[in-house]
């Protein structure tokens, strides 16, 4: 890590990741510190990259966005131009909530959020499908979400472990 983070870092960005509403002087009383010195330490970790942005999470089923696919996509020929171009096809995809390159048999796997199975049909043959860039799909309907979080292991973090146990 290019700047090592201590437990109180690694504190400050537990409580941001679980509630990235508090203020800093909520952060900096669960921390233990002033606002002040609070606010520069992330100051400083949003300038090392640390902390990229702040989001308010929205519960999908209250919106109606109750129908989820785990999508296996392999493209026709993988080459680097094909990877980057269906990379940049997939950001105007809004149905599209996240997108990997992995190992194995296939290219990525993508979730989808969408209202039902009618409407990830017409996603399905209109954007996946209708792109000459992928040549397979392979669809996992998720039935129950057993844990979902956007929550980091700090508690993995080499240089945290360090700075807690001294």
């Amino acid at each position: 890590m290019a700047q090592e983070l201590d437990a109180v870092d690694a504190r400050i960005l537990d409580i941001i990741q679980h509630d990235a509403g508090l203020s800093v002087a909520e952060i900096a009383d669960r921390v233990g510190l002033s606002s002040s010195p609070c606010w520069r330490r992330i100051k400083r970790m949003e300038e090392a990259g640390f902390i990229t942005g702040r989001v308010t999470l929205l519960d999908n089923n209250s919106l109606g966005l109750n129908f989820e696919v785990l999508a296996s996509v392999k493209l026709a020929l993988p080459s680097r131009e094909n990877l980057e171009a269906f990379e940049r096809m997939v950001q105007d995809w809004q149905e599209v909530v996240e997108c990997m390159t992995v190992t194995g048999a296939v290219d990525y796997m993508i979730h989808i959020v969408t209202t039902d199975m009618h409407a990830y049909d017409n996603f399905l043959r209109d954007k996946l499908l209708g792109s000459a860039l992928v040549s397979d799909v392979q669809s996992r309907i998720v039935i129950r979400v057993a844990k979902r979080t956007t929550a980091l292991p700090l508690d993995l973090v080499e240089d945290v472990r360090k700075s807690s146990s001294t």
